[in-house]
Parts: structure tokens; sequence; C-alpha cells
């Protein structure tokens, strides 16, 4: 079997009249990059925070590796929020001592090596970087835990478009190929060449699941032009 997450009937209701996720079922493969796409208010965020035991399901279940969302499961699972969430005085490499810490599938040496390669000093002070580099320090460390799932919110949406094509090379060349990347973001244009996979999302419903070559064979377009389409935007 090739399924890391199986979701099933999936629902998040706050109130009977605010459902941000209803109903959900997939079954994500490992080995594949896949784009969780969608308006804002689409619930990729809830479905994000459910995925990561943040937020508790009102119905279904989320599985990962065959076990539920908990504690075992966070210990398989990279996560890159939407904000940032680095601050105060400390220095980088401290930050990365919390991360060797904190991580048994933690590699300093990879973290270093892309700190490097984005000019970012392991000695500066969290409170001295911009807002981007703070996003960027956050992707590195998140992409340098081995793990079995990535879930990234929105990681190129801080950052210039000079740097962004480093940041889908890092997320290209550091995860594992047994493991998935799952990557929430509306620069569809920016990322859909790292794409193997789409979600499509609309008011907490499933829309749509499939291949990205499936979307520009079915459909003739890219997946940007298709998504502006099936969304009238």
């Amino acid at each position: 079997m090739n399924g890391l997450v199986e979701i099933l009937g999936l629902t998040k209701a706050y109130d009977e009249h605010h459902v941000a996720v209803s109903n959900i079922s997939l079954t994500l493969p490992r080995g594949k990059i896949i784009g969780l796409l969608g308006p804002n208010g689409s619930g990729k965020t809830t479905l994000i925070k459910m995925l990561n035991g943040l937020l508790m399901p009102t119905a279904g279940s989320i599985r990962i590796g065959g076990k539920p969302v908990g504690v075992e499961t966070k210990a398989h699972v990279s996560y890159l929020p939407d904000r940032t969430y680095l601050s105060g005085n400390k220095k980088v490499k401290q930050i990365l001592d919390y991360f060797a810490d904190f991580y048994k599938d933690f590699s300093r040496e990879r973290a270093v090596g892309m700190l490097q390669s984005l000019g970012i000093e392991p000695d500066a002070r969290m409170n001295t970087l911009s807002k981007g580099t703070k996003e960027k320090v956050q992707l590195i460390l998140v992409m340098s835990r081995q793990a079995d799932l990535y879930v990234l919110d929105e990681p190129i949406a801080g950052v210039d478009p000079a740097a962004r094509d480093y940041i889908l090379r890092t997320i290209l060349n550091n995860y594992n190929p047994n493991s998935s990347v799952l990557i929430s973001t509306h620069l569809i244009g920016d990322i859909e060449q790292v794409l193997d996979e789409v979600i499509f999302m609309r008011y907490g419903h499933l829309v749509l699941y499939t291949s990205v070559d499936n979307v520009r064979e079915k459909h003739g377009k890219s997946v940007d032009a298709y998504f502006r389409e099936v969304f009238a935007c």
C-alpha cells in the first residue's frame, strides 16, 4: 500500500453556520509534491491544522503512516505555518540547537548548508532579520528534518521572487523520496513546476484531486489557468 495520508469523512464545524471542512475523503501517496489550492476561506488552513493535530475534527478521521493523528504522528510531520513564529533575540544557531534537541530526525549539517547558500549568518539574532529572512530560516528548519510528511502553508508568500526558485529547489532536493510534501499556496504559477498532484478546495469541500499531468492532458491548460477557470478568478 502506497498511501501515506488517509482522510475519511473529515469535517470541521465551528457551529452550524460555519463549516470549515465538509466531509472530505482522500488518500495522499508517498513520494509526491502535492499542491493544496483554493480561494481564501476554502478550508485549506483548517485542513492543515487538523493534519498537524492543532485542531480536532468534528467528524471523520485522519491517519498518517497508518496511525491516527496524535503525539506519535507529530514526530513524523514537519510543519511550516503561514505566519512567522521566530522572534526575540536568540541567535539562528541557538534555534538550530533547539530543533536538534527536540527532533531526532533534524540534520544540523543540512540546515547550516542551506543557511550558507542563502547568506544567513548563524550568529545573526532573530530580531535583526527581515520578515522574509525569518521565513527562510523557518523553511530551512522544516526541510532539515527527515520527515514522512512536510506540510508547508504559503512557503513562498513572504519572500522576494529571486529567492523563490531557491526555495523550490530546497523543497525538491531535501525531502525524502519516500515522503510527501503538501504545499498550500495562492502563487500557483510560481510553484506549479514542482507539483505532481493538486487538490482544489472551495467552501470546505473537495472540488478536485488529480495529477498535474492529467490537468494538462485533459484540459489542455496549465494548473494555474485551469484553477482560474474553475474558480473564475
